[in-house]
């Protein structure tokens, strides 16, 4: 377990030093049993509704609604890191937020769409599990 809070920190200091930004605060969001391998849930931390799944025994932490459209990405389907979207099918990798695959729509009205909402990644947060707890950085 140890590796993977050293490799998500390392992460967060390498995406935070490409923003230029600061490193945010750790805060719970789950305890360690609370999310089944394979699983994924909502939750909320620090007033931020946050998608929380685990996958071959880690932990990863993305914005919780899909940037398309807002439908909770809880609800969708999991496989491996990658999450889809129930409503338009959307995909996105939990390692690192990435977008797979934007809306799919017939045509002419993701051309639209597209128009309108611009395609894009999720933010992924840093996750360290301590104590028992599930820490994501905010």
């Amino acid at each position: 377990m140890r590796g993977q809070v050293v490799e998500n920190e390392f992460r967060s200091s390498l995406r935070s030093a490409e923003e230029g930004g600061e490193m945010g605060k750790f805060v719970e969001a789950a305890k360690e049993g609370d999310v089944a391998d394979g699983g994924m849930k909502e939750v909320v931390a620090e007033g931020q509704k946050i998608l929380l799944a685990k996958v071959g025994g880690r932990y990863y932490a993305a914005e919780g609604r899909c940037p398309h459209m807002g439908a909770s990405l809880a609800d969708g389907k999991l496989e491996g890191t990658v999450v889809t979207c129930p409503r338009h099918g959307s995909q996105f990798d939990l390692s690192d937020g990435h977008m797979v695959r934007w809306a799919q729509l017939p045509g002419v009205v993701s051309a639209i769409g597209k128009a309108f909402k611009r395609p894009r990644g999720l933010k992924a947060f840093p996750v360290k599990v301590e104590a028992g707890k599930v820490l994501v950085e905010i």
